[in-house]
């Protein structure tokens, strides 16, 4: 080891103004992401609100975005730990390519990818601060999966993340029915994220819907829903409530 080199090395080892390199703890996120399979493929919808702390500081973060041919990547989290794995991906999409082989990674290749990058950082100490919702059609075949940021990961009919594991979840599991067509699936997303809307202080009337069929992938511009706040218990929100201001 050259003298230089064993200097960089304790630098970064030992001297206490080394520059840190990952991420310490989330600044700018994205909350909650809703996906469902419907009838032809599946649907996703994000806002748009990129929240500095509790502020909501960016109104036009989009996070859902295509991966390749046959899959659609939605995120909540940290935005620059986004950003980082769609670099990776685009890195992974491209050395498929090379291969030119007539074949593309579907969504569960994708899927499969991502639990092992998310599940190797956490046993890092150094994990993407993002949950992730992967689903896309290949073959015919519809696929929606999602993975935390320490790796937990799971297949189902629909998925969510943030806010919307506790709001928009219980609505999916009454509602959601696999002969939904495209207007239902829209009409029952657009439900979910006006509850949450409503509820997670996080969120912002801006929203993009994402579908992906067997056709390609179609990712609407933003729009915003219709809503009401005249309801009672938002005029007085500690109405009956014991022991309240």
């Amino acid at each position: 080891m050259s003298p230089s080199d064993s200097n960089q090395a304790n630098h970064g080892l030992l001297c206490p103004e080394a520059p840190i390199q990952r991420t310490q703890y989330p600044y700018v996120t994205g909350t909650s992401v809703v996906a469902i399979k419907y009838k032809d493929g599946i649907l996703m919808v994000s806002d748009l609100g990129g929240s500095y702390g509790s502020t909501l500081r960016y109104k036009s973060v989009e996070r859902i975005k295509a991966i390749g041919k046959h899959s659609l990547l939605g995120a909540s989290g940290e935005i620059s730990d986004f950003q980082q794995l769609l670099r990776d991906l685009d890195q992974l999409i491209l050395y498929d390519n090379m291969w030119d082989d007539g074949n593309a990674l579907g969504p569960k290749e994708i899927h499969s990818y991502l639990t092992r990058v998310m599940y190797n950082r956490r046993n890092k100490f150094d994990p993407y601060w993002n949950a992730l919702v992967l689903g896309g059609v290949k073959n015919g075949q519809k696929y929606l999966g999602t993975v935390n940021m320490i790796g937990v990961t799971f297949e189902d009919n629909h998925v969510t993340t943030g806010f919307g594991n506790h709001l928009a979840r219980p609505i999916l599991r009454d509602e959601w029915r696999e002969d939904l067509t495209f207007e239902e699936g829209v009409k029952l997303l657009e439900k979910c994220m006006r509850v949450l809307l409503y509820r997670d202080r996080s969120a912002v009337n801006k929203l993009q819907i994402a579908k992906i069929t067997e056709e390609g992938v179609t990712i609407s511009q933003p729009y915003s829903l219709k809503t009401f706040w005249n309801y009672s218990a938002f005029e007085n929100p500690t109405s009956g409530a014991e022991g309240s201001w």
